[in-house]
């Protein structure tokens, strides 16, 4: 070895200590700094890199494999959100009980065993409709719990002036997946089946309840002698029934996923039948949502703040109806195929935009001890038009045609959006509102008030 080697390659490692840190480390404060969020973050790029291969690989499984009509496609999109109905008021009285962490936890788990269950049946022989109505009600159920404990999860690990930034990098984490994950699923799919592709999911789901179980966060829950199921239950409904920032949320946001489910149903159809595209095909132009979302979330906490959060969430609602509306007239060639893709990088893009800031809005007004209520109570209201949205849309698709159902869903939200800008109660939220006093809330004696409306520039 030449005199000098160890003292040039010192030099050089030198230099990338002092040049490439600081281009690549994150910035001070940044919230992937801490280590309970990091870990939190990295738990949801697994989840959601699963959730692709999922995404895709239900509804082909229900639409190629069992050749299931349009009503069937929207019957079994409602029977995943029956259990939103049925089952969120009460488990957010729950919620509000226990600690949150270990409901999340669980929840990842059970998603493996439920996923799993769908190639199980197909490699016995069992696999039909019942079987995918079946498997879809019980991730609807775990959803309705384990995903309402997530949400209060991330408060407890980040401080509320920073949901709309931590609500982006989430999405961001989403978004990473969603680049990638549709085309991986398109070709595992091609490669070993929808059924198959399933495991990958349950695979991915352990890994990230996993990395969950590692978390530490010190959640004391002192029960209440005075609780009482149905009382608390009424106090959490009578928090956001009285605050009319929540009320307007709750009807925007649950007319967005009406026109979302219409939509949803007819898609991956439109894009088999009427584009004839290829498992693999319908993998690589889901890319374009992941496009939209990386687009959304690196810019959504930005444009949030310059526009204010109501704004924002408007402008989401808008931009998801000009990618349905587009599609509805999409043509049967190469270029419907780009309309379909730039219909996901859209809707992508739009539901960023709204759900960073619904989310961040309702935690940002709710005391600690109603955030399990307050989330169970939102999510039952915005979810009872999702199934007959999903229904509707399946109708139209089977008797009208396909084109019907997304331009019905692309019309409704932009009607949604022009409707929730004239509401001054949205329109003019510039910033994130202070909680209300919990003393003032928690318990049967909760009075119904009006809230104040958040201060405006």
């Amino acid at each position: 070895m030449k005199p000098g080697h160890f003292s040039l390659k010192n030099q050089f490692r030198n230099q990338l200590r002092r040049h490439w840190p600081a281009r690549l480390s994150l910035p001070p404060g940044d919230l992937l700094r801490d280590a309970t969020y990091r870990r939190l973050w990295t738990s949801i790029l697994i989840s959601s890199f699963g959730g692709q291969v999922t995404m895709l690989a239900l509804p082909l499984t229900a639409a190629v494999l069992l050749n299931a009509s349009p009503t069937q496609m929207g019957l079994l999109t409602a029977m995943e959100i029956l259990p939103f109905v049925l089952f969120s008021l009460p488990s957010g009285v729950w919620l509000d009980r226990v600690r949150k962490l270990p409901v999340y936890v669980f929840g990842e788990s059970a998603l493996a065993v439920v996923v799993a269950s769908v190639p199980f049946a197909w490699w016995m022989g069992w696999l039909s409709m019942t079987w995918m109505y079946v498997a879809g009600f019980v991730i609807g159920a775990v959803y309705t719990t384990a995903g309402t404990a997530a949400q209060i999860v991330l408060t407890q690990v980040v401080a509320r002036d920073r949901l709309v930034e931590a609500h982006a990098k989430n999405a961001l984490a989403s978004s990473g997946a969603e680049v990638a994950g549709p085309g991986v699923a398109g070709a595992l799919i091609k490669l070993v089946g929808a059924p198959l592709a399933l495991l990958v999911d349950a695979v991915l789901l352990i890994a990230s309840a996993a990395i969950l179980r590692g978390i530490v966060i010190n959640e004391e829950r002192k029960p209440r002698p005075d609780a009482r199921f149905w009382r608390d239950l009424r106090a959490g409904v009578r928090f956001v029934a009285g605050n009319r920032l929540l009320v307007a949320l709750a009807i925007a946001v649950g007319g967005w996923q009406m026109c979302h489910h219409a939509a949803i149903v007819v898609q991956i159809l439109f894009a088999t039948r009427t584009l004839g595209l290829s498992e693999q095909a319908v993998g690589l132009s889901y890319m374009g949502m992941g496009v939209g979302t990386v687009l959304a979330s690196l810019f959504g906490n930005r444009v949030s703040r310059r526009i204010g959060p109501g704004p924002c969430l408007v402008l989401g609602f808008a931009i998801c109806g000009v990618g349905w509306l587009l599609l509805s007239f999409a043509p049967a060639n190469a270029w419907g195929v780009a309309v379909f893709a730039l219909m996901l990088l859209l809707f992508a893009a739009g539901a960023v935009l709204v759900f960073i800031n619904f989310l961040a809005l309702r935690q940002a007004v709710t005391p600690e001890p109603l955030l399990g209520r307050m989330t169970s109570t939102m999510r039952w209201l915005i979810l009872i038009p999702a199934g007959p949205g999903a229904l509707l849309g399946g109708w139209l698709g089977e008797h009208v045609g396909l084109r019907a159902s997304l331009a019905f869903a692309g019309c409704s939200a932009l009607l949604l959006a022009l409707l929730a800008w004239r509401a001054p109660v949205i329109r003019n939220v510039r910033e994130l509102p202070k909680p209300e006093s919990a003393d003032d809330w928690v318990g049967a004696e909760a009075a119904v008030r009006t809230a104040p409306l958040p201060d405006t520039p």
